[in-house]
């Protein structure tokens, strides 16, 4: 028998080797010729149930995305480590797993239809009726209690303040239940129908999800939990019906419902694009993306004019700000205009007057613009700037309301209020002073998020009832805060089951409801 001397292979190693390729060649073999001929590996057979077994709930399926290219063993090809044939291996399979996530983040300009695009959700009616279809924080600390509310001297204002405070969780399941989105919350808001609370929120992957919060239990579903409670061993809540759907490829960073039509909803995206979801259809048609599928031009903000239906404006990442007559192609923008060398967090248009624009932005200002009047080069064109305000750290947000009042959060643990009721005199390059552009009201407010946590937003109720201004703003104390114009807190909202920080929260639109999304999905409600 030959002897192995240093790196080379023995003649009975050698032959082992050789024998072991022909066996897997020719189990390979066999095994095709198996499935060809009809004879290979079949099923095993569903046990049938009898009468004496419980009936088990089925479950949902939910699709699962390929988590990229599969390892196959180098060995069992007869690839042998550390060589030149290993190492290509190795450098095309990381390009290969490169290629797959590139493609999952690579832009759709198709239509998408819901059907399809049902990520979760075995309730969802599938004919497209939505309307019909069901410093440091310390968390649980608070610092707004009903002592305040006593205090409060000024009777309309406790009156508020009790009615607010009284706000309660949905009674259906807790927090930690109401898994609205797979991913963390970026962007949330409620349907504007005034008979029951519809909310959508929008994560880091692209997925909408959309909760009804006057859903009940199907009876079935309700005799299957009884019937299992009896027996003792089941669960004693009944999930709650939730639908989601994968309208993009990255992450939604805002969405707004078109304000003449209640049945579109424009979604914004980190994928570049603006989409459309009608809601009545059931589909998500782009309406704005650059023409290269490549282009990344992360899209922050998106909102659509209360006095011109056909004008969508939005802004990016980069501080670009865009306006997109909808009656033209998508790719087809009217105006790209450079606002900021640093990203914009938020915009705003003034609601009376849209040709009014407030943007926030990393480079520390909050700024407000006038649509009338655009100056300067094809490449850096600008709308007037009417003024600015430096806060200490990067702004957020800024959000107009109906008053014409703008609030900003910014990492500076204030929320900052400014007043420009007095827009509809301005004239067309107008410009106020340093004094004018000074906050009204200024609310020390935690607004330390760090990395895994949404970024706090201070977001307004756009048509509150009793026609007093109130916005409400995520607590990094597990709870949601609501304040006045005046800067005065109206209620802090908490309960038990909230887990994380309700980062995402937002008013209705004119009902005394409100929504907060958390970094894991889950929904919590006030009504």
């Amino acid at each position: 028998m030959a002897v192995k001397k240093g790196n080379e292979m023995s003649e009975y190693e050698q032959a082992r080797q050789e024998k072991i390729a022909k066996n897997q060649q020719l189990l390979q073999q066999l095994q095709l010729d198996a499935q060809q001929t009809g004879i290979g590996p079949k099923s095993k057979p569903k046990p049938q149930q009898t009468s004496g077994q419980k009936r088990k709930r089925p479950v949902e399926k939910v699709k699962k995305e390929d988590a990229g290219p599969r390892r196959t063993s180098a060995r069992l090809q007869g690839i042998v480590a550390d060589s030149e044939v290993a190492r290509q291996k190795s450098e095309a399979d990381a390009e290969a797993y490169r290629e797959q996530e590139k493609a999952k983040r690579q832009r759709v300009s198709e239509d998408i239809n819901l059907v399809d695009a049902v990520v979760n959700g075995r309730t969802w009616d599938k004919a497209g009726n939505w309307l019909t279809a069901f410093g440091p924080a310390n968390p649980g600390e608070r610092t707004f209690t009903e002592q305040h509310i006593k205090d409060t001297s000024d009777k309309e204002l406790r009156q508020l303040r009790e009615r607010m405070s009284n706000l309660q969780l949905w009674e259906g399941a807790e927090p930690n239940r109401i898994k609205i989105t797979p991913e963390r919350i970026y962007s949330l808001g409620f349907h504007p129908n005034q008979e029951k609370a519809l909310v959508f929120a929008g994560d880091k992957l692209g997925n909408l999800g959309l909760f009804d919060a006057s859903q009940t239990a199907p009876q079935e579903v309700k005799q299957e939990a009884d019937d299992a409670d009896e027996d003792g061993d089941a669960d004693d809540e009944v999930e709650p019906a939730i639908s989601t759907f994968k309208v993009h490829t990255r992450t939604i960073s805002a969405f707004q419902f078109a304000p003449n039509d209640a049945n579109a909803l424009y979604t914004a995206s980190y994928d570049s694009s603006v989409r459309k979801l009608d809601l009545e259809k059931g589909q998500a048609i782009e309406v704005y993306a650059p023409e290269d599928k490549a282009a990344d031009a992360a899209v922050s903000g998106v909102e659509i004019s209360r006095t011109d239906p056909n004008m969508l404006h939005f802004t990016t990442l980069d501080g670009a700000f865009g306006i997109h007559d909808l009656r033209t192609p998508a790719h087809e923008t009217v105006e790209l205009l450079q606002l900021s060398e640093k990203k914009i967090g938020g915009f705003s248009l003034h609601p009376a007057h849209p040709h009014i624009v407030a943007t926030a932005s990393l480079d520390r200002t909050m700024k407000i613009w006038d649509l009338r009047k655009i100056s300067g080069k094809h490449d850096s064109r600008s709308p007037h700037l009417v003024g600015e305000h430096l806060s200490k750290l990067s702004v957020s947000h800024a959000n107009f309301n109906s008053a014409g009042q703008v609030a900003t959060a910014s990492y500076d643990d204030t929320v900052k209020i400014y007043d420009f009721s007095s827009a509809a005199t301005w004239s067309p390059g107008q410009t106020l002073s340093e004094e004018e552009m000074e906050p009204a009201t200024i609310i020390p407010h935690n607004n330390q998020t760090g990395r895994w946590v949404t970024i706090l937003r201070a977001q307004w109720q756009m048509q509150p009832q009793d026609g007093i201004q109130r916005f409400c703003i995520g607590n990094m104390n597990r709870f949601v805060d609501v304040y006045t114009s005046k800067g005065q807190q109206l209620a802090q909202l908490g309960g038990e089951g909230i887990t994380a920080v309700p980062a995402v929260a937002k008013l209705h639109d004119s009902m005394d409801w409100i929504a907060a999304g958390t970094a894991s999905g889950k929904l919590c409600l006030w009504q």
